[in-house]
């Protein structure tokens, strides 16, 4: 069932994604109310799990992680056993920063980030194509990353 709410909890939903650093007195200010019910509202969003947790953005290329590329991995069997051992394979490679489970030719599609291209390489070669059930998988390099927005798009 999906939540109701009203024009202030979008509003808050919206400033909090923009700066999850903002402050209850600011939040309060930008969508109009006082400080004490925005805190309530900010508790009950995350009491439902409508917000699910705050993070810091990091640049990964300062970072020196240089390659972004992606895995499109094919299974030999899909069972839903098959599927929740990959997908539990999956959390254990701290280069897969995101997966998607996809109907169509592909399964899942890993997006991966490393320091450097060989390291891309020795995840697929090592990990990925050695794991069970993996039958296929075609890689892509991302060039540049032209668009990137982590959130919801709350009009």
């Amino acid at each position: 069932m999906k939540a109701r709410l009203d024009s202030i909890d979008w509003q808050i939903l919206k400033e909090l994604q923009q700066d999850g650093r903002i402050t209850n007195v600011e939040l309060a200010r930008r969508v109009g109310i006082s400080a004490p019910p925005c805190l309530r509202r900010v508790r009950a969003l995350e009491e439902t799990g409508l917000i699910s947790g705050y993070r810091t953005l990091l640049d990964e290329k300062q970072l020196g992680y240089e390659v972004t590329a992606f895995a499109m991995v094919g299974l030999r069997n899909q069972t839903e056993a098959d599927l929740i051992a990959f997908e539990k394979q999956v959390e254990d490679w701290p280069v897969v920063r995101e997966s998607y489970m996809l109907s169509g030719e592909v399964d899942f599609i890993l997006k991966c980030v490393t320091k450097d291209l060989e390291s891309f390489q020795n995840f697929i070669i090592r990990d990925l194509t050695s794991a069970p059930n993996v039958d296929s998988i075609r890689t892509a390099l991302t060039i540049r990353k032209t668009k990137d927005v982590p959130s919801v798009p709350i009009a």
